[in-house]
């Protein structure tokens, strides 16, 4: 089959990995459901022509990979819906019916509204799964999982999201590394496409020209994928409930508290500070700092390293202060459990953020290959990043080391710390039994070439 054998030939591990991952959640799901109870929204855009030839694949190895031709799949078995809309794009329309007539789809075209069609659909045919396109960072992602019930108030059926953690990097390497056929606005400058009412060329991808006609570089070639949506008209959004709110630049935007000051609160993460081991130096810069610019402190907490604990404190500091500021346990090891505690105190899980994974793949480049980077997992949905020249992301050349460490001496407390920004990295560990942590520090040593710790109290 042309799209598995395009892949195994690849050099690129990411999207092999990513591919093998895709093609276990479409397997799953032809394992669970038959092909009448099966269906695929398909909608002319890349994600779902991505979606489209992973089924394909999935279903050729499915059916028994090598005893399966390609001749087999002339005509594709899963039932296809495609929504139309008066204010498509004609390109994506036509691209979609082109398709479908190439791979032989059993295309279903639902004139009317996604919820009343989706009814009709349903109470008409078997149907219980869907492959959707969804992908992290999607406005309709928000809490789904590659095997998600519908919403409550619509139809019941499963989601079913393949590429649900593909990355616009890694959407665009399938399409050229299977050299598949895709919608050809992709190569005039459009990155996301919606509406005619809201869609528009990434200005990004414009190439300077002293013709008064814009030309525009293809999608494929737009380097930071957090941009994506660049190219989509802004709107204005509204805020979450139970959220941090969004605050404007004029004071006006904020209640400001009866005496007229902004009240801020901070929370240190760290068994290293509660053990005496360091001492905590940046809250009291930080408070310095905030009273400095006008700010009122009213509290400064310590926390273990422990999820619960970090949410617990989380949640009684965000109802009460304007700003909540936390420092300590982020970065790619087990006892970094800040986000996690964030996530947990919003009620929101952590999942891969497609801008501060390109950011992290930007700063320390091959160090972020693989499935997941687990440092590109941020609360999702109520995280907006700044970004700050001088302030470098957490060192990750120790992680892996370090994280087995902790799984073969789950009874020593293993914890990572710089005492100033540009200085040493730090490992502490702390145990009940002096042997247990003397066997603990050897251990880290024979991971290391002898000169990789300076030295060892």
């Amino acid at each position: 089959m042309e799209i598995d054998k395009a892949i195994k030939e690849s050099d690129d591990r990411r999207l092999k990995t990513k591919y093998n991952n895709a093609i276990y959640v479409i397997q799953r799901a032809l394992a669970l459901y038959s092909i009448e109870e099966l269906a695929f929204s398909f909608n002319g855009g890349k994600d779902s022509t991505v979606l489209l030839h992973l089924l394909r694949a999935g279903y050729f190895l499915h059916k028994g990979g090598q005893s399966c031709s390609d001749r087999d799949l002339t005509s594709f078995p899963i039932r296809t819906i495609y929504f139309e809309s008066s204010s498509a794009f004609p390109e994506i329309s036509s691209f979609t019916y082109d398709t479908a007539s190439s791979y032989g789809l059993q295309l279903d075209s639902i004139s009317s509204d996604f919820k009343s069609g989706l009814e009709n659909l349903l109470k008409a045919n078997p149907i219980k799964a869907i492959f959707l396109g969804v992908r992290i960072g999607d406005p309709t992602a928000l809490g789904q999982e590659q095997f998600s019930p519908s919403s409550p108030g619509w139809p019941p059926f499963m989601r079913v999201n393949p590429i649900l953690d593909w990355s616009y990097r890694d959407v665009w390497a399938f399409i050229l590394t299977c050299k598949v056929e895709y919608c050809k606005l992709y190569d005039q400058g459009y990155t996301s496409i919606g509406s005619v009412h809201d869609t528009v060329p990434n200005s990004l991808l414009c190439i300077n020209d002293s013709s008064c006609n814009k030309k525009f570089k293809p999608a494929y070639l737009l380097a930071d994928g957090r941009l994506e949506r660049a190219g989509r008209v802004k709107k204005l959004s509204l805020s979450i409930p139970g959220h941090f709110p969004v605050f404007g630049d004029s004071p006006d935007s904020v209640d400001p508290h009866k005496n007229g000051m902004l009240v801020a609160s901070v929370i240190a993460v760290g068994d290293e500070i509660l053990f005496g081991t360091v001492e905590d130096q940046l809250g009291t810069s930080l408070c310095r700092k905030l009273h400095s610019i006008g700010w009122s402190v009213s509290q400064i907490a310590i926390v273990q390293n422990d999820i619960d604990s970090m949410a617990e404190e989380v949640e009684r500091h965000k109802s009460t202060n304007d700003m909540v500021f936390i420092y300590g346990g982020v970065g790619p090891l087990q006892s970094d459990v800040t986000l996690a505690g964030v996530a947990k105190a919003f009620g929101v899980r952590l999942a891969p953020d497609e801008e501060f994974e390109e950011y992290l793949r930007h700063l320390i480049g091959n160090q972020c290959t693989g499935d997941r980077n687990e440092m590109a997992l941020l609360p999702e949905g109520i995280t907006e990043l700044l970004h700050h020249e001088k302030l470098p992301v957490p060192m990750v050349e120790i992680a892996q080391p370090l994280s087995k460490l902790c799984l073969e001496f789950p009874d020593i407390n293993i914890g990572v710390y710089r005492k100033c920004r540009n200085g040493s990295l730090i490992i502490s560990f702390q145990g009940k039994k002096q042997v247990r942590v003397d066997l603990a520090v050897e251990a880290l040593c024979n991971m290391f070439h002898p000169r990789a710790f300076t030295e060892i109290n």
